[in-house]
């Protein structure tokens, strides 16, 4: 694990002439080379947004003069309705134009543009024994993000460079086709385990959603729920596979619960395989200091108790010790009903119950 972090290279000042080398020696390399198009595409819009907005003001000038010439030759009374709606509609547009040129700008200039972006990412994660890609479509796990949808990126990745497996970054996925398509984005963090473990999953109640609703994208079997003791069972639901019950709670000890009330009680975490795996609903901004704080920081104590809980860990049913897996029956919990799904269709009953209700009664 990470013990003494270096945070100098997303904190202090960097020297322009540094990221200049930095993105000569990198924008053809697999990752940036993609993000310089994406980038010339964001200045090629914020062009033609500027050349519209330059080219329309005379036109609006032009035409706003024809308007006051009819007005001067007494044929304003008829045309001034048509006057303030075109220019009601004009103004808004150049306003929408003009808004969004200036907050590009304005983001541009206070984060220093995105190679410069790059070149501290970069940096941190030389300090650190890290490697960092900016854009990758490699997503080996097997956890419940990584299964879903299609165009699956990893986005300001971190990466152990030596060792034990440490993962963090951004995530996304699309899901639908055409006017339905959309992209879901989390933050996550994957740190590779000693033995391999009964598929577990921790839903953290603080990113539900309204009425309680989970997060995750996929939903379990609810006979699968383990309440453990103390409040634990106020910040996270576990699930567990039937019959594994006794070794969820050999992992989940009241000190590895306290470490994760106290340091991931925002996230999802799953354990599947050998992998401890840590979601957030929202992207994580890499750039601050803190949210790396925070990440190290699960995977220095969260972590590091996991591995030290399980090493000793081996699957009964299987008979031999030695051997490092887990039966087919507790590698994979099993799915249920969506609460979503359960409350619409809850919904639909009272609708249809209540109008039947009246016929009966009418």
């Amino acid at each position: 694990m990470l013990r003494s972090i270096d945070y100098s290279g997303l904190i202090y000042p960097v020297n322009p002439h540094d990221v200049a080398a930095f993105k000569s020696s990198r924008r053809d390399h697999f990752g940036y080379s993609t993000l310089r198009l994406m980038g010339t595409t964001v200045l090629v819009a914020s062009g033609i947004a500027f050349l519209i907005l330059v080219v329309s003001g005379p036109i609006l000038s032009a035409l706003g003069s024809s308007f006051l010439a009819a007005f001067v030759n007494g044929e304003g009374a008829a045309a001034l309705p048509s006057l303030f709606i075109t220019l009601a509609v004009a103004f808004a547009f150049l306003a929408v134009i003009g808004g969004s040129i200036y907050v590009a700008i304005r983001s541009w200039r206070r984060s220093g543009g995105p190679w410069q972006r790059f070149y501290r990412m970069n940096k941190f994660a030389e300090d650190n024994e890290l490697s960092f890609t900016p854009l990758d479509y490699d997503s080996p796990y097997p956890g419940l993000i990584f299964s879903q949808g299609d165009s699956r990126t990893i986005r300001h990745r971190f990466t152990s460079a030596a060792g034990r497996t440490l993962d963090y970054g951004n995530y996304e996925y699309s899901t639908g086709s055409g006017k339905s398509k959309t992209t879901q984005k989390w933050g996550f963090l994957a740190l590779e385990l000693d033995r391999a473990l009964p598929h577990m999953v921790l839903d953290a109640a603080a990113n539900n959603q309204l009425f309680g609703v989970s997060n995750l994208p996929q939903a379990f079997a609810k006979n699968q729920v383990l309440k453990l003791e103390g409040d634990f069972n106020s910040h996270f639901t576990l699930y567990c596979p039937t019959a594994y019950e006794r070794d969820a709670l050999y992992v989940f000890t009241p000190d590895l619960m306290a470490l994760l009330i106290d340091k991931a009680a925002p996230f999802d975490v799953e354990v599947v395989d050998k992998w401890l795996l840590v979601y957030s609903p929202k992207p994580f901004d890499l750039i601050d200091p803190a949210v790396h704080r925070r990440l190290l920081g699960i995977a220095d104590t969260v972590g590091t108790k996991a591995l030290r809980q399980s090493r000793n860990y081996a699957d009964d049913t299987i008979g031999d010790r030695s051997v490092n897996l887990v039966a087919p029956r507790g590698q994979r919990l099993r799915s249920g009903i969506p609460q979503a799904t359960l409350i619409t269709a809850a919904v639909f009953a009272l609708i249809f119950g209540g109008q039947l209700l009246l016929r009966m009664t009418g």
